[in-house]
């Protein structure tokens, strides 16, 4: 399930900005906090790549271990 989301365009008398919005529910599943610093990268036209400078821990081990034989 994806969340469409509008890029926004502020402009100003010298400049112009854009911006996405993060929806809460995405922000929350992430653990995002306020100030926190992203980098984008452009992978394509029709992807661009989100990634954390510092990723927190996860709340839960999910690696999955073999069973001893």
């Amino acid at each position: 399930m994806g969340y469409p989301t509008k890029v926004q365009l502020i402009e100003r008398k010298a400049s112009e900005q854009f911006y996405i919005n993060f929806p809460a529910p995405i922000a929350q599943a992430m653990d995002f906090t306020k100030g926190e610093v992203v980098e984008w990268t452009i992978a394509d036209k029709k992807h661009l790549i989100l990634s954390r400078t510092v990723v927190p821990p996860d709340p839960v081990d999910l690696k999955k271990k073999r069973p001893s034989p």
